[in-house]
């Protein structure tokens, strides 16, 4: 598999398409990409992922990568840093 592919993942219906960043046969996913996926907010999935880093079920420095991106928002183009999550 080619890094840093992306693949489309689409529910059955139709309703959910989910881009997957691949990088080094790893997927990440934003933290709306997880909601989504999960069907389930964002504060679930954010109260989830913070349990599982202060219980040390996995470290952050793994499995956490921090990317900036550049998106536009109303009339105005704006520069986030997006956190991306794996394993």
């Amino acid at each position: 598999m080619t890094e840093n592919q992306i693949i489309i993942y689409q529910s059955s219906n139709g309703q959910t398409a989910i881009n997957v960043k691949l990088q080094d046969e790893t997927v990440w996913l934003t933290l709306n990409q997880i909601s989504d996926l999960f069907y389930k907010n964002k504060s679930t999935i954010s109260r989830h992922l913070n349990n599982i880093y202060k219980e040390e079920e996995l470290k952050q420095e793994g499995t956490v990568a921090k990317k900036a991106t550049v998106q536009k928002e109303g009339n105005r183009i704006v520069e986030r840093t997006i956190e991306y999550y794996s394993k």
